[in-house]
């Protein structure tokens, strides 16, 4: 179709247009080969391995008589125009060669918006999801239950949480699940609820509720039935077990009393470490960071052609807040622009015409600041986000540039000196190491305050109570309460709801002082694993976004930081990076691809298992503080609970130096029972929440280090047997059962199990362990190895001894 200028269709026309042949678009087309039947008209636009055929590309005209041109030429143009530098972006369906015929007429055409080869793509996503709908339409499905359980949550409600996959991945695919109320109970009692549908980058993940239903009693068992004809019932189980017994009556908690910012906090950890020097220490991080300052600015002009700023070259506290810049106007007529210095006074005469009218642009005062020494020495200047600035000025009274920060001067402006608190009896590395660090993301004000609490009471119960002494005595603990202190002190003091780093990374079209609040780098993507510049998702390359990765992996301090720690104390075996809000407990892997969401090796199933068993220990001690519990579905790898975090933390010291790394997001919501919802607690709640979510989370953290305690002091063997799970006449179906989390190794062709051998899998996200099926009788030989590297009956897989698991599958014809 052609449209007319106001963007309304008009009829269909012919292709060849009735104009003089220097302007038609289209010229006779050649047939395809072979020729086409007798009475079949070949369309003039084919496909084109030059632009994949007919596509939707953008041309930008100077003006609206170049729009008229283009509608005049019965170009099909699309109802859109919108004003861009230079003139019009207007959007024309073209093909190869009405394109190039455009071009030879003078027409700018700059690029796609989409084209045949989106349409192959949309239509084949389209038919694949029809055939499955279809498939899916003329079979009942396979439900495969993943977790159904129970728990208690503030003011002692009861939740019901149930995940469960279907084999149907249509989006049609309802599941409904019913649940009794209690041991005895007649048919039918208890509720139903409908579930929803889990996807992430586009792929169906499981089926699950939003948020865990409330229920008056406390169900045994749940029915999980869905449209497409499957059902399956399952047990429903209590998560987290038992509530942690009360610590001894000597106890002490409670630590903090108030929101505190980077410098109170590192001053905080410093004095315990003056006040506890037998059992702890000071660690100096060795990479500074840029220091919660900047540069001096000041900005001139209200339309983005007029508009440009200026920005120091000395931080603002280091004489950048002492400069001044004045536009004056001269009483002359045609008067030359021109600079004057005077000490840190920048005067610009501007330029004016015959008539005694300033005819300086903004670019023209961008050069000559920039080309005058004395000027240029002290600042430089650029047009507003990178436009042409060919817009003139106007005079103005001096204005004194400012770095626009508003922390008092307790809060030094140098470069800071990050500090972790080690805590320990015996701090020579012989110990298992914990590194617990929070406040990456600056605007989180809970985290930093949940490490101190966890310092506080380590050192302050290690006199009195029996279990804190025994974690001093026997780990190696690294608390580093503030990652990101220019961060921090930025949100506390100037933009709360500050994310990142402070330091500006961004090029002169975004560095306006209007951007201020945009700059700075994500630090939880800053490092080498999964990140952004391999191609992962969940993290940006612009530097005003607020997940910006920084210029290159491991390029800002903070996290170079992260990893002199992990890499100069190798004890460090296990890691907590606490963050917030809503309630999350998490590990690796971290992130993914988008295409196909190809995530980062998962670890293998013995590790998974011990995620899972620790969880319920950490979580629990958690709960134990008020009775908030984190909910099942927010438990498990990142990508399975949440989104991808390319270039995370966790992901960095897991891959790469094998640290079990956990992720806490502080802040569980919180239920009302008024409304019978519940609701997030924010970045920084009201301290009477944000206090009661780092008494929380410090329990959790103090739960962390039990679960590393126990790992060190673990010198049981697992020990395993394999089950049999399914037969029928020509196979049987098995796999390995573990007192304990560990990775068993096997073979089925009679050879000895090494650590070389094949290993147990998982059968799929959350579904448990891989099924193995044989079709004849075979010798199965295993050993399994837990977290802790002890072997079943002590057997040695790189020696020669049989001491391995033996026993024989058989398959046989069932009576």
């Amino acid at each position: 179709m052609r449209s007319s200028l106001n963007g309304r269709r008009l009829g269909r026309v012919a292709v060849v247009l009735a104009l003089p042949i220097a302007l038609s678009l289209s010229s006779f087309p050649v047939l395809a080969e072979p020729s086409p039947p007798v009475g079949e008209v070949v369309p003039d636009r084919q496909p084109s391995t030059e632009q994949n055929g007919v596509a939707l590309l953008r041309v930008i005209v100077p003006d609206e008589a170049g729009v008229d041109r283009l509608n005049s030429l019965g170009v099909d143009l699309a109802e859109y125009k919108k004003p861009v530098e230079g003139g019009f972006e207007m959007h024309a369906v073209l093909s190869p060669e009405e394109a190039q015929n455009l071009r030879d007429l003078g027409f700018n055409i700059v690029g796609k918006i989409s084209d045949q080869m989106d349409v192959a793509d949309n239509l084949a996503q389209r038919r694949g999801a029809v055939a499955a709908e279809a498939q899916a339409a003329s079979e009942v499905d396979t439900l495969t239950p993943l977790r159904a359980e129970w728990f208690t949550s503030l003011d002692n409600q009861n939740f019901l949480s149930v995940e469960v996959k279907s084999s149907a991945t249509d989006a049609e695919t309802v599941l409904t699940v019913a649940w009794d109320s209690g041991k005895k109970t007649a048919p039918g009692s208890g509720g139903t609820a409908t579930m929803s549908r889990f996807t992430d980058a586009g792929q169906y993940m499981y089926h699950r509720f939003n948020t865990p239903v409330p229920i008056d009693k406390v169900p045994t068992k749940a029915t999980i039935t869905s449209s497409r004809g499957g059902t399956v019932t399952v047990p429903v189980t209590k998560w987290l077990g038992e509530r942690r017994k009360a610590p001894s009556k000597h106890y002490v908690a409670d630590f903090v009393d108030r929101y505190m910012d980077p410098t109170e906090v590192t001053s905080r950890i410093s004095g315990l470490a003056q006040e506890f020097p037998k059992i702890s220490q000071i660690v100096n991080l060795p990479y500074k960071t840029n220091g919660y300052r900047r540069a001096a600015q000041a900005q001139f002009g209200t339309v983005a052609a007029s508009t440009f700023y200026v920005t120091s070259k000395a931080y603002g506290h280091q004489g950048g807040n002492d400069i001044s810049v004045a536009l004056v106007k001269p009483d002359a007529a045609s008067a030359a622009p021109s600079v004057s210095v005077s000490g840190k006074d920048v005067v610009v005469n501007l330029g004016t015409d015959a008539s005694g009218a300033i005819n300086s642009t903004a670019v023209q005062v961008v050069t000559a600041l920039n080309g005058d020494a004395a000027a240029s020495a002290l600042l430089t200047a650029a047009t507003y986000r990178g436009n042409a600035g060919a817009g003139l000025v106007a005079a103005a009274a001096a204005v004194k540039l400012t770095d626009n920060l508003k922390a008092p001067e307790a809060v030094s402006r140098d470069p800071f000196q990050v500090k972790a608190l080690r805590i320990g009896k015996q701090r020579d590395g012989s110990k298992v190491g914990v590194f617990l660090y929070c406040q990456e993301h600056a605007r989180e004000w809970v985290t930093p305050l949940t490490c101190v609490e966890t310092a506080e009471r380590l050192l302050r119960n290690y006199a009195g109570d029996g279990q804190t002494r025994k974690l001093v005595d026997d780990l190696d603990i690294f608390i580093m309460p503030t990652v990101n202190p220019d961060g921090g002190h930025y949100s506390v003091y100037d933009y709360n709801m500050q994310r990142k780093s402070m330091i500006n990374h961004c090029p002169a079209n975004a560095a306006d002082p209007a951007n201020r609040n945009s700059w700075g780098v994500d630090l939880n993507r800053n490092f080498s694993v999964g990140s952004v510049f391999d191609g992962y998702s969940g993290a940006s390359t612009s530097c005003t976004s607020g997940s910006f990765a920084g210029p290159a992996e491991l390029s800002e301090p903070e996290a170079r930081n992260e990893v002199w720690i992990t890499e100069h104390y190798p004890n460090i075996k296990f890691a907590m990076n606490t963050h917030s809000y809503g309630g999350y407990f998490m590990w690796a892997p971290g992130s993914y691809k988008l295409a196909g969401r190809e995530t980062l090796p998962r670890p293998d199933f013995g590790t998974e298992n011990f995620f899972w068993k620790a969880s319920s220990h950490i979580l629990n001690s958690v709960q134990s503080w008020r009775g908030n519990g984190i909910w099942p579905g927010r438990t498990g790898p990142v990508p399975d609970v949440l989104y991808s975090a390319g270039g995370n933390s966790a992901d960095e010291h897991w891959y790469n130096r094998g640290i079990i790394g956990w992720s806490f997001e502080v802040g569980a919501d919180v239920y009302n029972p008024e409304t019978k919802q519940f609701q997030g607690v924010g970045f920084q709640p009201p301290f009477t929440e944000g206090h009661e979510e780092a008494m929380e989370f410090a329990s959790g953290q103090i739960g962390i280090l039990e679960v590393a305690r126990e790992y060190a002091e673990d010198r049981k063997n697992p020990d395993s047997k394999v089950r049999v799970t399914g037969l029928t006449d020509t196979a049987t179906t098995f796999t390995f059962e573990v007192d304990e989390p560990a990775n068993v190794y096997y073979t089925l062709d009679g050879s000895r199990p090494t650590l070389n051998s094949p290993k147990l899998l998982a059968a799929g996200m959350r579904e448990g362990s891989q099924q193995i099926t044989l079709d004849k009788t075979t010798k199965v030989h295993w050993f399994a190895v837990d977290i802790a590297g002890n072997v079943e009956s002590n057997y040695k897989p790189s020696g020669k001894g049989n001491n391995y698991r033996k026993e024989k599958v058989e398959v046989r014809k069932l009576r």
